[in-house]
């Protein structure tokens, strides 16, 4: 019987509460959400910004190796002459076959181009989408200088856009 009555004390003590209070409401899950979403807004651009900083970082470090692929071409394989194409120099194991596929050539969200012929070369490197995944776009010739322009569009040989510092 004592049991009885223990047991009767502590459900009337303790009742089943059917609308209990643990757990998060409506409003709280509200503000999260939208504090994450505030931080989201701010983050994302700043993201895309800082991925074509890196796209056009690799594309110039992409026309430097051409550049000294080139001139290794030149002195070693090409018998004075520069590689007509960027497959002639991934062939010989100068630059990666990444960035000696057939023109045009698809690394880090730009499109290389590589083109030769005996006393000259030239390397163009352009955004595959232009605005985002590069905003520049880069040159370079037997000069080893690189140049960019601040369109979808590359420099030529005639008019190769700005050195980039």
């Amino acid at each position: 019987m004592a049991t009885a009555i223990y047991l009767t004390s502590v459900i009337m003590r303790h009742p089943r509460n059917i609308h209990s209070s643990s757990g998060f409401s409506l409003i709280e899950l509200l503000i999260v959400v939208a504090i994450i979403g505030i931080l989201a807004a701010i983050a994302v651009p700043n993201l895309l910004a800082s991925k074509r900083a890196a796209n056009e970082g690799s594309a110039i470090s992409s026309l430097r190796t051409v550049t000294s692929a080139q001139m290794t071409y030149r002195a070693l394989y090409g018998n004075n002459s520069f590689a007509a194409t960027g497959v002639d120099l991934a062939t010989v194991k100068l630059i990666d076959d990444i960035l000696g596929a057939a023109s045009p050539a698809k690394k880090s969200g730009y499109n290389f181009t590589i083109t030769g012929t005996a006393s000259e070369y030239e390397v163009i490197a352009e955004p595959v989408s232009y605005g985002t995944t590069g905003t520049r776009s880069f040159y370079t010739n037997e000069s080893g200088v690189i140049y960019c322009t601040i369109s979808g569009t590359a420099g030529t040989r005639a008019s190769p856009g700005s050195v980039i510092q």
